[in-house]
């Protein structure tokens, strides 16, 4: 086997002086070292060699790529495959043609400045990204570790969580950890000021909830006063039910048809790491609420797809699971989805109507699976007396689709 063209090297805001002898000695084996400006200038006694890494990632791939062959160094900050370039690049370049060599992360020195159990942190980047993703990881009592882009992004994520009902929660701001100019500075989220903030930042996030503030574990079934909505939506209990009958799992893709106002595929994100999701919806304004719902419950990556079903599904990477909530007994659009679905995928179907159950029963026959309906009651009044009001009663229908193809 060929020696690795490529070495991923991590270093702290010391820069090369943290690097042990062996990390040390591939910078001067190189023929090319790629970094970011923050990092080349601590190198300068290797001028000639230094390359700035291009913007966007697609364009630094392309210039990773260009030196294939070539003894190659990229300088990354702390541990590469913690949201950086190392494990950017395995999708990308085969794990015999690299090897990565980690500083201590952000994570791990932050967590030890704030004597944090790492293990119990939620440790997540905003670097790049939008501070939305927060959302999904506000609870009472969470510990949150974020990477950021700057000293603006503390102010969004101060003015995040103050508009949550966190203010009360403890933020300390971590600059330049490793570095000869660390420092940190400590303030309420409500009370947050850019005064003793680099831009060079970690921020440790203690969350506490103010009494107004709303509850919403990731745990499938939000309030449905979690969602913009018009009334077309998956009401709690049974969404519930459906997400757990759809199983999200690490990675997985859901396609949501008709979406409504996207609560199922919300949650779906919500629920499962990396899970990815696609809404499908034919009305403006109901995009228009997905588009509200994703941002306010922290999946910003929930992808959003206009138009007619089934055309809008053509083209698409098949999908692990699907939830049919809107014109389930279209069976165009059926015969759609069960093609498309992976094998070994579920489809969850949900029907409030006879013409709609006669299809799901229709489907059970013929393609198997189960059968449930849901029936659930809330408390109203009548009169000066509190009675329990029965709501639609929804027939659900749940199916895997065999390993080997139907006939």
């Amino acid at each position: 086997m060929s020696e690795p063209w490529l070495h991923v090297v991590g270093v702290t805001a010391r820069g090369v002086k943290s690097l042990a002898p062996e990390q040390r000695a591939l910078l001067d084996s190189a023929k090319i070292i790629i970094g970011p400006p923050r990092s080349l200038p601590k190198v300068r006694e290797l001028d000639d060699r230094l390359v700035t890494w291009q913007s966007p990632l697609s364009a630094m791939i392309e210039q990773i790529l260009s030196y294939r062959g070539t003894p190659t160094v990229i300088l990354a900050t702390g541990d590469p495959t913690w949201f950086g370039i190392g494990a950017t690049l395995t999708a990308h370049i085969a794990p015999e043609e690299f090897e990565i060599h980690p500083a201590p992360s952000a994570f791990s020195l932050a967590a030890a400045r704030m004597k944090w159990p790492l293990q119990n942190v939620q440790c997540i980047s905003v670097h790049g990204r939008p501070v939305d993703i927060l959302h999904s990881h506000i609870v009472p009592g969470q510990r949150i570790l974020a990477l950021t882009s700057d000293a603006s992004t503390v102010a969004e994520i101060a003015k995040l969580l103050t508009n949550r009902g966190y203010g009360e929660s403890q933020m300390t701001v971590l600059n330049a950890m490793g570095g000869e100019t660390e420092s940190q500075a400590e303030f309420l989220a409500k009370d947050h000021s850019n005064k003793g903030v680099g831009n060079l930042n970690t921020v440790a996030i203690d969350c506490v909830a103010d009494e107004r503030a709303p509850i919403l574990p990731p745990l499938p079934g939000l309030p449905d006063g979690a969602f913009v909505h018009d009334g077309q939506l998956t009401k709690r209990e049974v969404r519930a039910a459906t997400l757990a009958k759809l199983a999200p799992l690490p990675g997985q893709q859901l396609w949501d048809v008709g979406a409504g106002c996207g609560s199922v595929a919300i949650e779906w994100m919500r629920a499962a790491p990396r899970a990815i999701a696609t809404c499908f919806e034919r009305h403006a304004t109901r995009i228009e609420m997905i588009e509200k719902n994703r941002k306010a419950l922290g999946v910003p990556g929930l992808k959003i797809v206009s138009g007619q079903a089934p055309e809008s599904l053509e083209g698409l990477d098949a999908p692990d699971a699907i939830f049919m909530g809107g014109d389930v007994g279209n069976e165009a659009l059926f015969d759609f989805c069960w093609a498309a679905l992976k094998p070994g995928g579920r489809l969850v179907a949900n029907a409030v109507t006879l013409d709609g159950e006669m299809a799901l029963v229709h489907r059970l026959e013929k393609h198997g699976g189960d059968m449930a309906r849901i029936e659930i009651s809330h408390l109203d009044n009548v009169g000066a007396h509190k009675a329990l009001r029965p709501r639609m009663a929804v027939t659900q229908w749940n199916v895997a689709k065999p390993q080997e193809v139907e006939q």
